[in-house]
C-alpha cells in the first residue's frame, strides 16, 4: 500500500516565468535534490512536471516545474496553455524572474496570478550572474509584492525562499484540516456505511471513506462500518446512539429511513463539499435544479477519470434521479480530470463530484469561475439529497 499523502490533500505550489530563468534549478535547491531536470538550453521543461516533497511544517506538498509562458510557435502555446491549466489548482506561486529583470511580461503575469487570487512571491533568480535593478525591487516594494534574491549556489537564499513559502502559504494548509472531526468527540462511535456496488473500487474503499475513518481513528472515536441493510439492525445492538452516522449519498433514502430522526446524519459527499468547497454555496446552487426547464444542459463534472460502470453515478444514476424528480428532458454533459469548460454560460447548473481528487484552491476556483459567469453550482452528494427530498437532515450537523 502506498504511504504518499492523496493528490488533494496536497499544498500546490508551482514556479513560473520566462524560459531558462532557472525554475528547475530553483525547485532542486528548494528540494535539496535533484527532481527536476535542468539544462542550460531555453525550453527543457515541457509539460508542468509535479514533485512531491515533505516541506515541513506545511507538510506534502507538490511543486511544479512549468514550461515558460513565453513559449513561442505551435507547440509552444500548447505548453503555455497546460501551464494556465495548472494555475488554476495552485494553492501559491513563484513568479521567478532571470537576468532581464522585470519587463512587461511578469507584470502581466503578477496580474493573472492576482486575478486568480492566488498568493505569490517574486524571486530575482540567478543573482551569482546579475544582482536585480533596484527599480524592480522598488516596483514590488510599492505593489506589497514579498520578494526574494536567490542564487541556487548559495544555500542561505534558497533557505530564505523555502520559509517564505511557508509563512506564504494559506492559513487553512497549516492547520489540521477536519473532515467530520468536529462533529464528535473522543470515545464517541461513528456509524460509516458503505455500500459495496459494481462502482466500488475492488479490494479497497473509496478515498473520502478512507480519510473519514483514519480521522475517527485519530481523534480516538469508534468507527462501525455497515453495508446499508446492516444499519438498523447495526443501531439496535448498539448500547448507545452513535454521535453521528455518515453514508454514501446514493443509499441516503433507504439509510435515512432507518436511521432515527435523533441521531445525526450526513453523506461522505456532504463532508467533502465542506472540505474541499463551500457548502454553503453548494446547498445554494442545488435549489437551481427545481426551476431546469425541458432543453437545459447540465455540467456533471468530475476530478478524475475512470472506467463507466453500467450504473454510473454521474453518467446514469444522477441524471435519471434528476430527470424523474424535474419530470424534464434535460441535457447532461460530461467533464472528467482537470478539464473544466471555458463556455460555462450555456449551462444551466453545474454539478461537482466531491473533488477528492483535487486540493481546495481548484476546487473553490470551479465554484468562484461558475458564480462568475452566474451559473449555480452544486455537488453530487448535496444534489442526491435534494431530489431524494432529506437535504435539510443531511446538512443539520453543520452551522449553515
Amino acid at each position: 500500500m502506498s504511504n504518499k499523502a492523496p493528490r488533494g490533500v496536497r499544498l500546490v505550489i508551482t514556479l513560473v516565468g520566462k524560459r531558462n530563468v532557472g525554475k528547475s534549478s530553483l525547485i532542486n535547491a528548494i528540494a535539496g535534490q535533484d527532481v527536476a531536470i535542468v539544462s542550460d538550453h531555453p525550453g527543457t521543461t515541457t509539460d508542468p512536471v509535479p514533485k512531491h516533497y515533505e516541506l515541513l511544517p506545511l507538510g506534502p506538498v507538490t511543486f511544479y516545474d512549468t514550461a515558460g509562458l513565453d513559449d513561442v510557435g505551435e507547440v509552444g502555446e500548447l505548453r503555455v496553455k497546460a501551464t494556465n491549466k495548472i494555475l488554476m489548482r495552485t494553492d501559491l506561486a513563484l513568479i521567478v524572474v532571470g537576468e532581464d529583470g522585470l519587463t512587461d511580461y511578469e507584470v502581466e503575469l503578477m496580474n493573472r496570478v492576482s486575478k486568480l487570487e492566488i498568493p505569490y512571491m517574486v524571486v530575482f533568480n540567478k543573482n551569482d550572474l546579475k544582482e536585480p535593478v533596484e527599480a524592480d525591487m522598488d516596483y514590488c516594494r510599492r505593489k506589497g509584492i514579498p520578494f526574494y534574491r536567490t542564487s541556487t549556489l548559495e544555500s542561505a537564499s534558497v533557505d530564505e525562499v523555502k520559509a517564505a513559502v511557508i509563512d506564504l502559504a494559506p492559513e487553512e494548509m497549516k492547520r489540521e484540516p477536519v473532515l467530520a472531526g468536529d462533529l464528535f468527540d473522543e470515545g464517541d462511535w461513528v456509524v460509516c456505511v458503505v455500500p459495496i456496488d459494481l462502482a466500488a473500487p475492488k479490494g479497497r474503499l473509496i478515498l473520502p471513506q478512507v480519510q473519514v475513518l483514519r480521522e475517527i481513528l485519530d481523534r480516538d472515536a469508534v468507527g462501525v462500518t455497515v453495508k446499508e441493510r446492516e444499519i438498523e439492525e447495526t443501531l439496535m445492538s448498539m448500547k448507545r446512539d452513535p454521535a453521528l452516522v455518515i453514508t454514501d449519498s446514493q443509499v441516503i433514502m433507504s439509510v435515512a429511513g432507518d436511521v432515527p430522526d435523533e441521531i445525526p446524519l450526513t453523506t461522505f459527499s456532504t463532508l467533502f463539499a465542506r472540505y474541499k468547497g463551500d457548502l454553503a454555496s453548494l446547498v445554494e446552487g442545488a435549489a437551481a435544479i427545481d426551476s431546469l426547464q425541458d432543453g437545459d444542459t447540465v455540467l456533471m463534472g468530475e476530478a478524475c477519470s475512470h472506467h463507466p460502470v453500467a450504473d454510473d453515478i454521474g453518467k446514469v444514476k444522477i441524471p435519471r434521479w434528476i430527470r424523474q424528480y424535474t419530470g424534464k428532458d434535460i441535457n447532461f454533459v460530461m467533464y472528467s480530470g482537470h478539464d473544466f469548460p471555458d463556455d460555462l454560460e450555456r449551462f444551466k447548473l453545474v454539478i461537482h463530484c466531491g473533488a477528492c481528487m483535487l486540493n481546495r484552491s481548484e476546487m473553490l476556483r470551479r465554484i468562484k469561475e461558475c458564480q462568475r459567469n452566474g451559473v449555480p453550482v452544486t455537488n453530487y452528494g448535496v444534489a442526491i439529497s435534494k431530489v431524494q427530498g432529506v437535504l435539510d437532515r443531511v446538512i443539520k450537523p453543520f452551522d449553515i
